[in-house]
C-alpha cells in the first residue's frame, strides 16, 4: 500500500461529508421508539412482538459488518452503494409492510434488509477517514460516527411531524426518498486518497488468525460490555425518570393526567440532552485518544467514569431518594461513554492490528454490537422484573451495571498491558 500525503483541502468532500451523508441516515435506527407503538397499533399486535424489528436490525448490523470488511477494503464505492440500496429498500419496505398489515415484512425489511445496510454503511467511511486524516485518526472517526449518534436528535422531531402530516406509512416513504438522495450523494463523493491502491496481499488478513488472538477478545469483551450496559440503562431511563420525578414535591400531588403532561417536556428535554452527551462523547473521547500514547487509556477513562457514577448512585441511593441531579449525572455520563466507545474502537484496533486490517478487524469487533443489541434490553428487563423489592426495582439495576463495568475495565487493562509488552 502506497504512502499517502494529501492536502487538507480535499478531505471534507472526499471523506468527512460523505461519511456524514451515510451515517446520519443509518443512525435513524435509534429512532425506533418514535414509531414502534404506532406500528403495533396499526398491525393490531403487541408492542413486545414488534420489538423484534429493532433487535433484528442491530443483529444484522453487527453480523453484516463482521463479513463486509474485505468488501469495504477492496471497493469503497461498492460498499457505499450496497449500503444505500439495502438501507433505502429496507426502510421503504417497512412502510409497505405496514400498509399491507404484514408483520413478518417489518422483520424482513427493517430487521434483515435494512440491518445489512446499517452494518455495511457504518463500516464504509471509517478506514477512509483514517487514511485521509492520518495525523488525527481519532478526531476524524469521531466526527463521522457522531453523525450516527446525533441522527436521533435530528430525525425524531422530523418523524413526529411527518407522521402527523402524511401518516406513519407516508413517513417511511418520504424519508426513504430523502435518505436515498443523501446516501447517493455520499456514494458519489466518497473516495480514497490519491496514491492509495488496493493491495490484495498486504490487505488480506485471515479472520481465523484474528479470532485466535487474546488481545482481540479483550477488546471485544470491553466493547460488548460497554454497549450492553449503555443499552440496559438507556432502555430504562424513561421509567427511571418517571419514578424520580413522581417523588419530587412539585409533582407528588398531581393526578395521573396532570403528572403525565407536566413531566412530558422534562423527559423529552433529558432525552435530547442524552443525545448531545452521546455525540459529544463520540467526538471528545476519540479526539482525546489522539493525544495519548495508548488508545486503551480512553476506554479506561470511560469505564472508571462509569463505575464512579454508578457507585455514587449506590452510596446516596439516588433513584429511591429522588436525587435528580445524581440520576442525570449517571444518564449523561454513561451515554457519553457509550458513544465514546464506538468512536475510539477503530483507532484502538488500528493500534493493535494496523491500518491495513482495520476494515476486517473493525467489522469483526462490531459483532459485539449484534449480541449486545439482543442482550442489553433483555438484561435490564430481567433485573427489573425479578428484583425482590419491586418498589425499588430500578435501583437493583445499578449494582449489576457496576460489576459489568469493572469486568470491562479489567479486560481493557489486560489489553493495554499486552500491548506494552508487544504481545497479541
Amino acid at each position: 500500500m502506497a504512502t499517502v500525503k494529501q492536502s487538507s483541502g480535499n478531505r471534507w468532500p472526499s471523506a468527512i461529508i460523505p461519511a456524514l451523508l451515510i451515517h446520519i441516515p443509518i443512525g435513524t435506527v435509534y429512532c425506533w421508539s418514535v414509531f414502534k407503538q404506532l406500528i403495533a397499533d396499526q398491525l393490531h399486535v403487541s408492542s413486545a412482538s414488534v420489538e423484534w424489528g429493532f433487535s433484528l436490525a442491530i443483529l444484522f448490523l453487527g453480523m453484516s459488518a463482521a463479513f463486509a470488511g474485505p468488501m469495504v477494503e477492496k471497493d469503497i464505492k461498492k460498499s457505499a452503494l450496497v449500503s444505500m440500496i439495502c438501507f433505502v429498500v429496507g426502510f421503504a419496505g417497512t412502510g409497505v409492510s405496514i400498509a399491507l398489515g404484514f408483520l413478518p415484512g417489518v422483520f424482513i425489511c427493517y430487521g434483515a434488509i435494512m440491518g445489512v445496510g446499517l452494518g455495511v454503511g457504518y463500516l464504509t467511511p471509517v478506514k477512509n477517514l483514517m487514511l485521509w486524516f492520518a495525523d488525527n485518526k481519532g478526531l476524524a472517526t469521531g466526527v463521522a460516527v457522531a453523525g450516527f449518534g446525533l441522527s436521533k436528535a435530528l430525525a425524531s422531531p422530523a418523524m413526529e411531524w411527518l407522521i402527523g402530516a402524511v401518516g406513519l406509512v407516508g413517513m417511511f416513504y418520504v424519508l426513504a426518498a430523502v435518505y436515498a438522495v443523501m446516501m447517493f450523494v455520499g456514494f458519489l463523493l466518497i473516495r480514497r486518497p490519491a496514491g492509495w491502491t488496493y493491495d490484495p496481499v498486504a490487505s488480506h488478513v485471515s479472520r481465523v488468525s484474528i479470532l485466535k488472538k487474546p488481545v482481540f477478545w479483550g477488546i471485544w469483551i470491553a466493547f460488548y460490555i460497554n454497549i450492553t450496559c449503555g443499552l440496559a440503562l438507556i432502555s430504562q431511563e424513561k421509567d427511571i425518570l418517571h419514578d424520580v420525578l413522581q417523588a419530587l414535591p412539585q409533582y407528588a400531588l398531581l393526578n395521573t393526567a396532570d403528572f403525565a403532561a407536566a413531566i412530558a417536556g422534562v423527559i423529552g428535554l433529558v432525552l435530547a440532552v442524552d443525545s448531545v452527551f452521546n455525540t459529544a462523547g463520540r467526538v471528545g473521547f476519540s479526539a482525546l485518544s489522539d493525544h495519548l500514547k495508548r488508545r486503551e487509556s480512553v476506554y479506561q477513562v470511560i469505564f472508571v467514569m462509569s463505575i464512579a457514577v454508578c457507585v455514587l448512585q449506590l452510596v446516596i441511593n439516588s433513584i429511591d431518594n429522588a436525587l435528580l441531579w445524581a440520576v442525570l449525572a449517571m444518564l449523561f455520563l454513561v451515554n457519553a461513554g457509550y458513544g465514546g466507545g464506538f468512536s475510539t474502537l477503530p483507532v484502538l484496533l488500528d493500534q493493535h492490528f494496523g491500518t491495513k486490517t482495520v476494515s476486517t478487524t473493525h467489522g469483526l469487533t462490531l459483532s459485539a454490537w449484534a449480541f449486545a443489541g439482543l442482550s442489553g434490553n433483555q438484561l435490564a428487563s430481567f433485573v427489573v422484573t425479578h428484583a425482590p423489592d419491586q418498589a425499588h426495582r430500578y435501583a437493583a439495576l445499578i449494582p449489576v451495571l457496576t460489576v459489568l463495568f469493572v469486568v470491562a475495565l479489567t479486560s481493557v487493562t489486560a489489553v493495554k498491558i499486552a500491548g506494552k509488552r508487544g504481545t497479541k
